[in-house]
């Protein structure tokens, strides 16, 4: 989820600039031109990410849907000012990597939005940012949000809204529901009992 602010940073970067900024070890992101450091995870977010990495990764790439990212991946959504963002898992269909959409697959961060991106929330994560980024990523393209929230064991659903004033269209899931990957990823239906049950071992 969003990083924080490098304390007396003013700068307008972009993406560009990103190889020479303190803390190479870690991934960063950039909101606007303004840089934002994207801290490690603790140990119970790391194995969920990964339960759930995995979880998706049987269904995208048992039925050949695209390529799931992973956290450290960030996707350059926007230009003059920069906005690159580190979604915790996305995913891209094949359809749109198969046409080379701006080299999603070469040394360079991905110009192209991901089809779903997936954030796993950490106890630190502020109401107000998580709904930024959430807008963020649908504003620039983004398809489809899972907002996984795995102390309340509940995700959110996000996409963008339709009508003339385009609002977010949200739905709240619950452990007894069923998470379905709609048009975004056709065929997946995950149980959340079954996925908090193995995410929250």
């Amino acid at each position: 989820m969003p990083g924080r602010d490098p304390i007396g940073s003013t700068s307008i970067l972009s993406a560009d600039d990103l190889p020479a900024v303190l803390d190479p070890d870690l991934p960063h992101e950039l909101w606007r031109g303004v840089l934002r450091v994207v801290m490690p995870a603790s140990g119970a977010h790391g194995a969920a990410l990964s339960r759930l990495t995995v979880t998706l990764g049987q269904h995208v790439y048992g039925n050949d849907l695209g390529e799931l990212f992973s956290e450290s991946t960030g996707f350059l959504l926007e230009r003059d000012p920069d906005t690159l963002l580190c979604p915790d898992v996305a995913f891209v269909a094949k359809g749109r990597l198969a046409a080379g959409t701006a080299g999603a697959l070469r040394w360079s961060f991905p110009e192209i939005a991901p089809d779903l991106a997936v954030e796993v929330l950490s106890p630190s994560d502020r109401p107000a940012e998580v709904r930024a980024k959430v807008a963020e990523y649908l504003r620039l393209g983004v398809r489809c949000v899972w907002v996984f929230d795995l102390e309340a064991r509940r995700v959110q659903v996000h996409g963008p809204g339709e009508g003339p004033d385009r609002r977010i269209s949200s739905a709240e899931l619950g452990e007894g529901d069923v998470l379905d990957g709609g048009e975004v990823l056709p065929g997946f239906h995950q149980p959340l009992a079954e996925l908090f049950g193995a995410l929250c071992a």
